[in-house]
């Protein structure tokens, strides 16, 4: 059984004996190549690799300052520009390979290139992860999870988890990216959520309310409502099923973001530097290509050229599922890199 943590296998039919990808992004800067070929052959070398490139980043930031602040010559300052472009560019990189490093030890291959030439015209032509995906949320956060789903999928009656179900590509990368968006807001709460836990730091009698709805208000609704799909099995009017039991159980990371004030849930739901937005694009453009949209000459968008999609609603459980965990690791792997190479807010 192939492990995806060592990716060793040559791709058959390459005389070239190239590595199979690790991720959908390939990554073009010199560093962002280097960290590839590591993760593919050495993965346990990878952080030490990192942190070897961000001293490196800090020297050349540093050295960059110091000629910008002794010199008023125009040209030094625009190639401080471009050096400073080429910077991002690589910390980008980094970001991204740390992220492909968290799937990798936690043993979740990550989904392709979504294409439409697969077989049967489905594209969700992946191995069933769930269990792992699972396991690397806190038991409260995935209870946030199940209920982010529900709102995507809904409650709704299926014949089976093969069900297929169509969608706009557009659609979908809108749905991924806003999930990515989701976990990275979740595993923040989530951090601040264990750690008042822990100090006993917690509202006096917090958790003792019951959550009574899962729909949140509108004003702290972090996803895209357009993306929601419903699912109508041929028999089925389209009437919800709602399990009684929900409205009993104690939610307890979801009272606590509704605990906290109008202002810290923004920032928490905020996408923190430039390179964690850029990435959430760039991971949502390999999946599914850039959007095929023109501006007519009214001025309107015309996205008719849109591909659509069919895939099983497992897959599509399993697809959100990885964006969210996706999003799980960008926050994490930005807050390293932070410590290490200041940059958010730079």
């Amino acid at each position: 059984k192939l492990k995806t943590r060592r990716f060793m296998v040559r791709t058959s039919g390459n005389s070239g004996g190239d590595l199979l990808p690790v991720a959908p992004l390939q990554l073009e800067s010199p560093v962002g190549q280097l960290l590839t070929k590591i993760l593919q052959t050495h993965p346990h070398l990878l952080l030490v690799t990192v942190d070897q490139q961000l001293e490196n980043l800090q020297s050349e930031r540093d050295a960059q300052r110091e000629m910008i602040a002794s010199s008023q010559d125009l040209l030094n300052k625009r190639i401080a520009e471009v050096k400073e472009k080429d910077r991002r560019k690589t910390l980008e990189d980094i970001v991204y390979c740390l992220i492909v490093q968290r799937f990798v030890e936690n043993d979740i291959s990550m989904n392709p290139k979504i294409t439409t030439s697969y077989p049967a015209g489905r594209v969700d032509i992946w191995p069933d992860q769930e269990e792992k995906l699972e396991s690397v949320h806190s038991p409260e956060a995935f209870e946030m999870i199940v209920s982010h789903l529900t709102l995507v999928l809904g409650e709704r009656v299926i014949e089976s988890v093969d069900t297929v179900v169509q969608i706009s590509k557009i659609k979908l990368g809108k749905l991924y990216a806003a999930s990515i968006m989701y976990g990275y807001f979740l595993r923040r709460v989530d951090e601040r959520y264990q750690l008042e836990q822990s100090m006993n730091t917690l509202p006096e009698g917090f958790g003792e309310d019951l959550v009574k709805s899962e729909q949140p208000s509108p004003e702290k609704q972090l996803w895209d409502p357009n993306s929601i799909i419903s699912i109508y099995p041929d028999d089925s009017d389209g009437e919800q099923i709602v399990d009684s039991g929900t409205k009993e159980k104690s939610y307890k990371l979801r009272s606590y973001v509704m605990y906290l004030d109008a202002e810290t849930l923004q920032r928490y739901a905020t996408i923190r530097s430039k390179e964690a937005l850029s990435l959430i694009e760039k991971q949502t453009q390999a999946l599914f290509g850039r959007p095929d949209i023109t501006v007519t000459q009214t001025g309107d968008l015309d996205a008719s050229n849109d591909e659509v999609v069919s895939l099983t609603f497992s897959g599509l459980t399993l697809l959100i599922l990885e964006a969210v965990t996706f999003g799980s690791f960008l926050w994490n792997t930005e807050s390293y890199v932070e410590s290490k190479y200041p940059f958010i807010n730079s």
